[in-house]
């Protein structure tokens, strides 16, 4: 999507979910500086891979960043993942048009046990 198209509801909604997550934003923080891969990039923000492939997952959904897989040297397989040029304007116009296209359909709602790890994670983030 380029920057001078509105986003549907449905689009809006997935890009504003996936950025309202501490730790999806530290993610595009972290890609911002360079591409990297995922183990790579697990260590360096402090995650665990299985939950960092959850986020990155989440944004590349959103259409936020991009995964490749490449193999090394060695011949070993490995997920590279980057910032995808993005740029959203938000003003009450554009909210308005956004929300005449909502559907029914809400995106990526979490389940309850989802949520609350996700709540304890961030807790943890944020005292360490």
């Amino acid at each position: 999507m380029s920057a001078i198209e509105t986003p549907t509801g449905d689009e809006l909604l997935k890009v504003l979910t996936a950025l309202g997550n501490p730790h999806r934003l530290r993610i595009v923080a972290a890609l911002a500086q360079g591409r990297n891969y995922v183990s790579r990039l697990a260590r360096e923000i402090g995650m665990s891979r299985p939950l960092l492939h959850m986020h990155l997952q989440r944004l590349e959904a959103a259409g936020l960043v991009v995964g490749t897989l490449e193999l090394s040297d060695s011949g070993k397989a490995m997920k590279f993942f980057e910032v995808s040029p993005f740029a959203y304007a938000l003003t009450p116009q554009i909210v308005t048009e956004a929300a005449r296209t909502l559907t029914d359909q809400q995106p990526d709602e979490k389940a309850p046990s989802e949520r609350a790890r996700n709540e304890k994670e961030s807790a943890q983030w944020t005292s360490s």
